[in-house]
């Protein structure tokens, strides 16, 4: 019979420490006001899933779209300025 399983040192190459390291902790603190507009974006649809969104609801809509783009563009700006390059 023919073993399926991988070399073991293959797998065990790059040990697992356990979380993320500080780049990707960095990179999350920098895209973290972009996340924080798109959840409020999808808590403000979600509300009107079930029922016909009141004005109140729309405007809501309206608001957090409008920051999810701001904070898009702060991030490609903020980027663009990191790079040397105009956005």
């Amino acid at each position: 019979m023919k073993s399926i399983a991988a070399p073991q040192a293959a797998v065990a190459a790059t040990p697992f420490d356990g979380g993320p390291s500080d780049a990707e902790l960095d990179a999350i603190e920098t895209e973290s006001p972009l996340i924080l507009a798109e959840v409020a974006l999808l808590d403000a649809q979600i509300m009107t899933i079930d029922r016909t969104p009141t004005e109140l609801d729309e405007r809501r809509i309206r608001r957090a779209h409008r920051r999810v783009l701001a904070a898009r563009r702060d991030l490609i700006n903020r980027a663009a300025a990191v790079s040397g390059g105009a956005a």
